[in-house]
């Protein structure tokens, strides 16, 4: 039970309407979740109004509602707060609730297109391996110390957020690494977090039909470093144009990374094969497990941040030679005919780019690339026509298909990425729409020595059709065929 003066601490008031001296049990933003004082926060989203649910959440016990505008019925046992902006009010009124618990950790977000859950995953094992209780809050799965929990979201809401940083530090962690989605910042979800640093990964194509352009995109990134406090650090890839823009305005300290410009902290790539990735890192050349060029950038990030976080640098090497990066992240699989799979998360055309263009430079001279992709329905479907030409480009066959079609027609998905693909590299194309079915051809006309890259949906353990989650799993169903075969 918290007082309600306490849970409002630096929230931006402009008018209470009703009795102050009031106790919370419970905080909400669903209506449907409100009991017996509950403080109910009037959120207004992409779909549903807050504002339209208030009546409903008095009646189910809301003691509190915090809302912009004042509902037509006022009841005189109910206390309103009026607030500038819901959404930023209930991410410092959550972190009030749980006891501000990011500031009892060391707390960093990595933000980027791509690499932000490698980079989150190898922190927390590093970290780990180092001897320290870390927490991890990532798009596949999020853990306190050595207890994992599912993840439904890459950042989750306010509330859920705040209580798992709270669970985190009660367990005794030091320090959390975070995915921060371009959806978290623009939503508000991580207002009221006191951040140790910021990571700058890279910034590709995607999510446009949320933000609708680019620019808004890269805005959305820009804004996570602009609210990180004086004393934190902003570490960015200069590799990427981008990363200098993530840099203006900052109020912490920057810092940079990058394997071909002048930067802080810089590696070199002495030999990347199909094992691993020879780097040279301040001076010392290391063997590391993950594979792929664009691994690089994510050893380094990983490595930059540690050394930013006062960690020794003969020991953080050490340990993270050691690891294997996340599920559904340059995954593979290797048949007894001598296939290589490989499952990835890529789901933009640069990450195609960078996945297709290491297993180029790693396969051998007479191995063939075949490509599974597809697009999902429900979003940016500016990112379609050219999803299809990047894979045709670096890839000898591709077999476009479903990804998560959610409420469209596959048929309509495929259709828009055939849009890209040019007359000449139509001949290397076949359309499969049922993904399981595309899986075994891509198996059945790879030879010994070929590479299949089933990419998309990495860690995912469903396919969404019609609002209904079904069980698919790429790496479980690779392994079916390639055991069969």
């Amino acid at each position: 039970m918290k007082a309600l003066n306490c849970i409002l601490n630096e929230v931006d008031v402009k008018d209470i309407y009703g009795r102050k001296d009031v106790h919370i049990d419970q905080l909400a933003f669903d209506s449907r979740t409100v009991k017996r004082n509950t403080l109910f926060v009037a959120v207004r989203g992409t779909v549903t109004d807050g504002h339209c649910f208030i009546e409903k959440a008095v009646e189910s016990g809301a003691s509190v509602i915090v809302c912009e505008e004042l509902p037509k019925l006022i009841r005189d046992e109910v206390c309103y707060v009026l607030v500038s902006d819901c959404s930023e009010a209930l991410g410092k009124i959550a972190s009030n609730y749980y006891d501000r618990p990011s500031e009892k950790l060391r707390l960093v977000g990595i933000t980027g297109t791509n690499g932000k859950t490698t980079v989150a995953t190898l922190l927390y094992k590093l970290f780990e391996g180092l001897g320290y209780r870390t927490g991890l809050i990532s798009t596949v799965e999020n853990f306190i110390h050595d207890n994992r929990l599912a993840s439904t979201h890459t950042t989750p809401d306010p509330v859920a957020l705040n209580q798992l940083l709270a669970n985190m530090t009660d367990s005794g962690c030091e320090y959390c690494f975070m995915e921060v989605s371009s959806h978290a910042i623009v939503q508000n979800r991580i207002a009221g977090l006191r951040f140790e640093g910021g990571v700058f990964t890279n910034l590709t194509h995607d999510h446009l039909d949320f933000h609708k352009t680019f620019n808004e995109y890269l805005k959305a990134k820009k804004q996570f470093f602009d609210i990180l406090p004086k004393g934190s650090f902003a570490l960015v890839n200069v590799d990427d144009r981008n990363g200098v823009i993530m840099l203006q305005n900052t109020k912490a300290y920057p810092k940079t990374y990058a394997l071909k410009s002048m930067a802080d902290f810089k590696a070199k790539i002495m030999e990347s094969t199909l094992n691993g990735l020879l780097l040279e890192i301040e001076n010392s050349e290391v063997w590391f497990r993950l594979v792929g060029d664009f691994n690089a950038y994510n050893i380094l990030a990983v490595y930059s941040t540690a050394m930013l976080l006062d960690q020794d640098a003969t020991k953080a090497l050490l340990v993270l030679s050691r690891l294997t990066g996340a599920e559904g992240r340059y995954d593979y699989v290797r048949s007894a005919n001598g296939i290589l799979g490989v499952v990835d998360y890529a789901h933009t055309p640069d990450a195609i780019g960078n996945v297709l263009r290491s297993i180029n430079k790693l396969k051998s001279g007479t191995s063939r690339v075949i490509t599974l992709i597809g697009c999902g329905g429900d979003r940016d479907r500016s990112k379609r026509p050219l999803m299809a030409p990047a894979a045709c480009e670096l890839s000898d066959k591709v077999i476009i298909t479903s990804d998560n079609p959610r409420t469209e027609d596959p048929a309509a998905i495929i259709d828009d990425m055939m849009k890209g693909v040019s007359v000449d590299d139509r001949k290397k194309v076949l359309i499969i729409s049922d993904r399981r079915e595309a899986i075994k051809t891509a198996c059945f006309i790879a030879q010994p020595a070929d590479v299949i890259l089933l990419a998309g949906k990495g860690h995912e353990k469903y396919q969404e059709v019609k609002g209904i989650r079904y069980p698919f799993d790429d790496k479980e169903i690779l392994t079916e065929q390639f055991n069969q075969n």
